[in-house]
């Protein structure tokens, strides 16, 4: 992510590394077991209690946290290359995706929520 983009109407880009998105769980063992389900493995790290991160690529990081009270407010979305792959390799990890629909471009998505109830979702675009 270190590509420059010209500035927009006058406003300096903040140079981004990483993107680390963050994620308030309830039951946080719950949550860790699931989350290594969604991924297929352990989380990377857990540097605290109460605390662990999923690096899904070199630039974007999933951590999800231990916060009952803002648990079951925050979304995912993941873009992937072939949706109905995806939602059968999640199956057989024992999570069911809801239904997939349409939008008017073509993208296809399908979302299911966490222990907390956050809602992650998956996207198909080809026009990306």
């Amino acid at each position: 992510m270190s590509r420059e983009r010209p500035p927009r109407s006058g406003v300096i880009p903040v140079p981004v590394a990483k993107v680390l998105s963050v994620v308030p769980v309830a039951d946080f063992d719950a949550s860790i077991a699931w989350y290594e389900r969604l991924f297929g493995r352990p989380a990377d790290a857990r540097p605290m209690p109460g605390l662990a991160d999923w690096h899904i690529s070199d630039d974007a990081w999933v951590q999800i946290f231990r916060d009952v009270d803002h648990a079951g407010r925050s979304a995912l979305n993941f873009a992937v290359d072939d949706l109905e792959d995806e939602t059968a390799v999640l199956a057989g990890r024992g999570i069911t995706l809801g239904e997939v629909t349409a939008t008017a471009k073509n993208a296809k998505l399908a979302s299911v929520a966490d222990p907390a109830g956050n809602t992650i979702t998956l996207i198909e675009n080809p026009s990306t």
